[in-house]
């Protein structure tokens, strides 16, 4: 058996009590309980661990093939050191114009929370673990949509 870190250990924290001392330390319940009940959804829903990677690291990939792909855009991070969970890019030189009408346009078609960090500027997607391939798919369908009427 594992040790477990004294403060998930529940001797600890029966020990402090009985001697009538106040609780060792009030543990994290619902950070606990969030967490359980997640990891719970990932293995009975997802299929584990390693079935959300795969769909991550597919999330990830089409995200960033349009970004490659896509004339109107050009990622900020070299592609080796890319995360596959927040995704940046910003407009493609001599585009740079057209940040606010593709904003615009995004929003029209229900994407929100894709405006970069504000000393930067561009867009920036976090693809978590509950961000469904729809979403991509749909951010993906955007992007292309918005080269189409600019060409």
């Amino acid at each position: 058996m594992n040790p477990l870190p004294t403060m998930v250990d529940f001797r600890t924290h029966a020990a402090e009590e009985a001697k009538n001392i106040s609780m060792f330390n009030t543990p994290p319940v619902s950070a606990i309980f969030v967490m359980h009940e997640t990891l719970k959804w990932v293995k009975n829903t997802i299929g584990g661990v390693a079935e959300m990677e795969k769909i991550n690291l597919k999330k990830s990939a089409l995200l960033y093939e349009e970004i490659d792909r896509n004339t109107m855009f050009r990622g900020t991070v070299e592609k080796e050191d890319r995360s596959i969970m927040n995704h940046c890019w910003v407009m493609a030189e001599g585009r740079e114009n057209l940040e606010a009408d593709f904003m615009a346009f995004a929003k029209e078609r229900g994407m929100v929370g894709i405006k970069g960090h504000r000393s930067v500027g561009g867009f920036r997607a976090s693809l978590y673990n509950a961000c469904p391939i729809e979403a991509v798919e749909a951010l993906v369908q955007c992007m292309q949509d918005f080269e189409k009427a600019h060409k």
